[in-house]
């Protein structure tokens, strides 16, 4: 048996308090983070993730690695290394994503926002429709270069996502000399909320 498919079959979730938790993983693995349909793990001894999709979002699996393998190549995207009927393996990106940069008070340059910009214009050139582009999928590494991940929703074909751009929109406010560069994550959070019940608000509020 693939090796892969070991570590990703000897992973067991269960539901608790409506919640997906792990209850169990191969010893090789570490868990790096736990999302709304999947699990990510760094590989011991590598600089390899493997995600493992909860069993209502497996059909995710397929879609994601095809997205990947769209993106092979470009500097913004981590590589797809193998992929099966339930996860992923690909490159570990160290670094901190923009939502961390924001709690832990790490500056956002003006080319981190460049470079999403960059990302995602080689993504509609690939044909994807980008979509879902948070604070948490966006990651500065240590060089000071931008990763996205999370690539799922980078083929939907509803109406237009204007996410980035409202974030985007934002960064003038925060490049401002007053405004404060560490921000607590129950703000971020309750931000989040808010633009998720009233996006046209906070469009309104940042584009005038």
């Amino acid at each position: 048996m693939d090796l892969y498919k070991q570590y990703a079959d000897s992973i067991e979730f269960t539901q608790q308090y409506g919640k997906t938790v792990i209850t169990a993983h191969h010893t090789d693995l570490l868990i790096s983070g736990v999302g709304r349909s999947a699990a990510a793990f760094r590989i011991r001894g590598t600089n390899l993730v493997i995600k493992v999709y909860f069993p209502d979002f497996t059909f995710i699996a397929a879609e994601e690695a095809a997205i990947y393998r769209l993106l092979a190549g470009s500097r913004y995207y981590p590589s797809l290394h193998d992929s099966g009927d339930h996860y992923l393996v690909i490159d570990f990106v160290d670094g901190r994503t923009l939502f961390q940069c924001l709690t832990e008070g790490k500056r956002i340059q003006e080319k981190n926002i460049e470079e999403v910009d960059a990302a995602l214009s080689e993504a509609k050139k690939a044909g994807l429709t980008p979509s879902d582009v948070h604070l948490r999928n966006i990651i500065v590494t240590p060089d000071g270069s931008i990763k996205l991940i999370d690539l799922a929703r980078f083929r939907q074909v509803k109406e237009q996502d204007t996410q980035w751009e409202n974030l985007k929109g934002a960064f003038p406010l925060y490049n401002h000399l007053l405004f404060p560069k560490r921000v607590p994550e129950t703000i971020l959070n309750g931000v989040a909320y808010l633009y998720k019940k009233k996006p046209g608000l906070f469009h309104f509020f940042i584009r005038g």
